[in-house]
Formats: structure tokens, C-alpha cells, sequence
């Protein structure tokens, strides 16, 4: 079985996995990270939503043995030194979740759009966030938190 060193949330880890896992079942089964949710597993409803270097990736379709010297961040790791990140902190106070299941998603999704853009329009939000599915439809409370977070400093 492959070695693998992977960087998850700031911590090296050494793994054994064969090279096409998901991304997600490292995360998941051999890590322990289960904040990453498994939802359709085509990479279409956005619930395994993780970091990838800078960017949002859909965990379920990303093999591990593309990761490389990438840094992975998970909802687990989003927030640094005991202080919440400010698209979590939107969260709370919008009230997001209804059903909390695809919100680690979500929360992933927003915050590496507004590390892409700090002060997105509607529309680029509607955009950025159109891939991720919440069953619940609390769509106009997401979007309430992305613009909070994009106003709040930090």
C-alpha cells in the first residue's frame, strides 16, 4: 500500500491508502475528521466541500494521490487559535442551519469565496454557491452570512 504525507488543517499526517481514495474517506475514516459530510458522492450537492491549497474542492471526487504538498483545510481546521472564522461567526448569527447537515460545506465554500473576494456582489455569490445544496432551502439566510462575514473585519 502507497505512503502518503498529507498537511491537514496545519498537522502532517503519514498515511496508508491506495492512491485513488477519495479524499473524503482519508478525512473521514482514516482521520477522524468527520466534520467533512458525504452527501451524493458525485461531487454535485457540495456537503464534502473541503480547502485545497486556496481553493474549494469536493472531497468525494478528489483522490488522495492528487493532493500532494497541498494544504488541506476542513471545517475542523477553518478556525485558528480558538477563534472562530468570520463566515462561522456569520453563521451563528444569521441562524444558517435549519438541518445543519450540508453546512460545513457551505461554511467552506463561502469562506474560499471571500478569500477570492472580499466584498462579493448577490449575483457572485448566487454564483459561487450555486453548486452546494441545502434541502433545508435556507438559501437567503447563506447569503445574509456571506455578505456579514465579507462586512466584518478579520
Amino acid at each position: 500500500m502507497p505512503k502518503f504525507v498529507l498537511t491537514v488543517n496545519r498537522v502532517r499526517h503519514q498515511i496508508e491508502v491506495a492512491p485513488e481514495t477519495p479524499l473524503l474517506w482519508v478525512l473521514r475514516d482514516t482521520l477522524g475528521l468527520t466534520g467533512t459530510k458525504y452527501g451524493c458522492g458525485l461531487g454535485l450537492c457540495g456537503a464534502c466541500t473541503v480547502h485545497l491549497g486556496d481553493r474549494a474542492v469536493r472531497s468525494c471526487q478528489t483522490r488522495v494521490s492528487f493532493v500532494g504538498a497541498q494544504q488541506v483545510t476542513t471545517i475542523e481546521g477553518l478556525a485558528r487559535d480558538g477563534i472562530l472564522h468570520p463566515v462561522q461567526r456569520a453563521w451563528i448569527q444569521e441562524q444558517v442551519p435549519q438541518c445543519g447537515y450540508c453546512q460545513s460545506g457551505q461554511i467552506m465554500q463561502a469562506a474560499s469565496l471571500l478569500a477570492q473576494n472580499p466584498h462579493p456582489t448577490t449575483d457572485e455569490i448566487n454564483g459561487a454557491m450555486a453548486g452546494n445544496i441545502c434541502r433545508c432551502a435556507t438559501y437567503q439566510r447563506i447569503r445574509r452570512a456571506v455578505h456579514r462575514a465579507a462586512n466584518e473585519p478579520g
